[in-house]
């Protein structure tokens, strides 16, 4: 959102570069963890894509929808205190609605369940929580 305000681009550019810009670094993130735990690159994109699609999905559709629907969000500028709150409360929802579904997802050997089994890291029910909110993104 702060690359679009910047360069003056529409709601749906904005949006764009934001869902493109969090599977990217997402991905990247994990893709990067696993290959230095020694998987190949083919699995390590796998087990990334495995690890991380449903949660960005998530996050990214609450996090943009939030700011859609907030009246004025999309046309606040960076110098503007309603940007930088309606970006922070729409990440903050965005993520209280993505534990549970990484967290369900852990408890069923899916999503970052995929990472950790490529560390070599068991996840435990109690561990779970801990994890969902560590790989946020």
């Amino acid at each position: 959102m702060v690359i679009a305000t910047a360069a003056g681009w529409g709601n749906l550019a904005s949006v764009v570069i934001s869902i493109v810009l969090a599977f990217f670094f997402g991905y990247l993130l994990t893709f990067s963890g696993v290959r230095r735990a020694g998987l190949s690159v083919p699995d390590a994109v796998r087990t990334a894509l495995a690890a991380d699609t449903v949660s960005i999905l998530v996050m990214e559709i609450v996090d943009n929808g939030t700011l859609l629907v907030w009246p004025a969000a999309m046309a606040a500028g960076l110098r503007d205190w309603l940007f930088w709150l309606s970006l922070a409360v729409s990440l903050a929802i965005a993520f209280v609605v993505t534990v549970p579904v990484n967290r369900a997802m852990i408890a069923r050997g899916l999503g970052h369940a995929k990472a950790h089994a490529a560390h070599g890291h068991a996840l435990d029910a109690g561990s779970v929580a801990g994890h969902a909110e560590h790989h946020e993104h």
